[in-house]
């Protein structure tokens, strides 16, 4: 059996219960090194066999977990956040089920929401934006045209841009020409959310690339942009007392 488990994003606290429970009984661990906080192979039992997978290819790692399969193990595949974005794992899904390997996967703590809690800030506020769009920069993995960042940007909704940092300029430059952001539209970077290491930067469009020069951030910095950041919204209905619903009757 093999367990697709998100790690969460970063701070080993954060993996689920199922997780850490699958984790502490696992034979085998393959990782992400790159992005995984490696204190959380504490969890794991003595004698289990880990491996690293920001140095394997596919095959490799398939290679692994067939090894371990014939041995009669346990596998856990642990991907930072939710392995659901941008984890790659449909492929390997796909790869059990042509060799009648069992799986499962058990969700994670996206950086995205980890990135929210880093800044305290909720991402659907009433009468400002009730959607959050997930996607990134055209990179060496190419965008369909429909989701380039100029595009999604007309809809001026919160925005959380992953794997992007690096092309920060090319990014502003292709929110504003969505030409529903404005060079005054409030923007945030959170490098590494919920890690010891955690470093934040508020800016605008405008002057955000100016000033997280000179801050040290890295390629896994989460980029959020939405007009929620600026602090001004109407209170929801949910709590009002001229609202009713299933609970509660108004009581004005």
């Amino acid at each position: 059996m093999v367990h697709i488990v998100g790690a969460g994003p970063g701070d080993p606290e954060l993996i689920t219960v199922k997780g850490k429970k699958y984790l502490e009984e696992a034979d085998v661990v393959i990782y992400a090194g790159s992005l995984v906080n490696p204190e959380l192979l504490s969890y794991c039992k003595d004698g289990a066999e880990i491996h690293d997978s920001a140095s394997m290819t596919l095959d490799e790692v398939l290679k692994a977990i067939e090894q371990a399969e014939a041995e009669g193990k346990m596998t856990v595949r642990l991907h930072t956040g939710d392995p659901a974005i941008y984890g790659a794992i449909q492929e390997q899904m796909d790869a059990f089920k042509a060799r009648n390997i069992e799986y499962d996967v058990v969700p994670g703590v996206s950086s995205f929401l980890a990135t929210a809690a880093a800044l305290k800030q909720e991402y659907t506020l009433p009468g400002v934006s009730q959607t959050v769009i997930v996607t990134r920069q055209e990179g060496r993995t190419p965008v369909p045209d429909r989701e380039k960042l100029r595009a999604l940007a007309q809809h001026g909704s919160t925005m959380c841009i992953f794997l992007s940092i690096t092309m920060l300029d090319k990014v502003v430059e292709e929110l504003i020409a969505g030409e529903c952001y404005t060079k005054e539209t409030p923007i945030a970077i959170v490098q590494r959310a919920s890690w010891p290491q955690q470093k934040i930067v508020r800016a605008t469009l405008e002057t955000i690339c100016e000033e997280i020069k000179g801050k040290d951030i890295d390629r896994t910095a989460m980029i959020v942009v939405s007009p929620c950041l600026a602090g001004n919204y109407e209170l929801s209905q949910l709590y009002a007392p001229t609202f009713s619903h299933m609970f509660r009757e108004a009581s004005k």
